[in-house]
């Protein structure tokens, strides 16, 4: 009977596993999850007077020479045109013969540009048909349609949010945890820091190894490891695989290793939870850190 088994006042392991399996959390998203409006504030002011600059071809009637003119005049204002198509390359490559696959290559950040290149910048306007909602007037504030698309290409990192949010939640628990005990913990822990925090020596398997969390309780150090999967799939396998050996690795240092996972994703996905579960001491829930378990593993030392 492994060791949480016994802390618990648990009969067998089943009922172990069923408590966590059965109290997984569905959602965790925070308010800050949805837009990193820092980052996506930072990226627009990035090209805000470039953008100013473009704002003058909005309405204009013969866009390709009023264009060129101001790309002549301000060449400046070129970088900022990847951006009302949410590219974030400096140089595109456009496929203009199928047939000879042939290329077209457009640089948005040279020091200087000849009216050819201009007028190639001003192509790329009408043919990705930028320009037409520019002349248009579709869009009336050119800094304001690059927020929107900065809110846009920041959607993609909510995945990373959502780990980024786990350990949001977990680290609060962790804090409170060791601060009602009198010991110390540290985020993102690395063995350098641990060796110049607490002085203790960790042979780590490869130097880029991070820890969400280490804990030093009297020289007895926890290693904390947490995700979320809110969806099912490969990863979650991988992922318990990973563990099984992480824990091996860290029990043989004297290291006790804990891994707080949640999320409807495993639901569907219980067989290798289990196979981790079935080697390793600590498994642990949101749930379970609510019912101060972290709390009475670190009193059992």
């Amino acid at each position: 009977m492994n060791k949480l088994c016994n802390l618990l006042k648990l009969e067998n392991e089943d009922l172990l596993f069923d408590k966590i399996t059965q109290s997984f959390k569905e959602k965790i998203t925070r308010w800050d999850y949805f837009v990193n409006w820092e980052k996506v504030i930072v990226n627009v002011q990035l090209f805000e007077k470039e953008l100013n600059i473009l704002n003058y071809l909005i309405g204009k009637n013969n866009l390709e020479k009023e264009a060129f003119d101001l790309l002549k005049k301000y060449p400046e204002s070129i970088k900022a045109i990847p951006t009302l198509l949410a590219v974030r390359e400096s140089v595109v490559d456009i496929l203009i013969d199928s047939k000879n696959f042939k290329y077209k290559n457009i640089d948005f950040f040279q020091p200087s540009y000849t009216e050819e290149e201009i007028k190639g910048v001003v192509e790329f306007l009408v043919k990705t048909s930028i320009g037409k909602l520019i002349e248009e007037r579709q869009i009336k504030n050119l800094v304001d349609y690059a927020t929107g698309v900065e809110v846009g290409l920041d959607s993609n990192g909510r995945k990373n949010r959502g780990g980024t949010l786990m350990e949001g939640l977990v680290e609060e628990f962790v804090s409170d945890t060791c601060q009602n005990l009198g010991i110390q913990y540290l985020a993102q822990a690395t063995s350098n820091k641990i060796k110049d925090h607490w002085n203790i020596e960790v042979i780590v398997d490869k130097s880029s190894r991070q820890l969400d969390f280490a804990i030093n309780n009297n020289g007895k150090l926890y290693f904390i490891e947490c995700n979320f999967y809110g969806g099912g799939g490969s990863k979650l396998k991988s992922t318990a695989t990973e563990y099984i050996e992480m824990n091996r690795y860290w029990n043989k240092q004297g290291i006790e290793f804990i891994w707080i996972t949640d999320g409807a994703g495993w639901k569907s996905t219980l067989k290798p939870l289990r196979e981790y579960f079935d080697k390793a001491d600590y498994l642990l829930n949101l749930e379970m850190l609510k019912e101060n378990t972290l709390h009475m593993i670190l009193l059992a030392i």
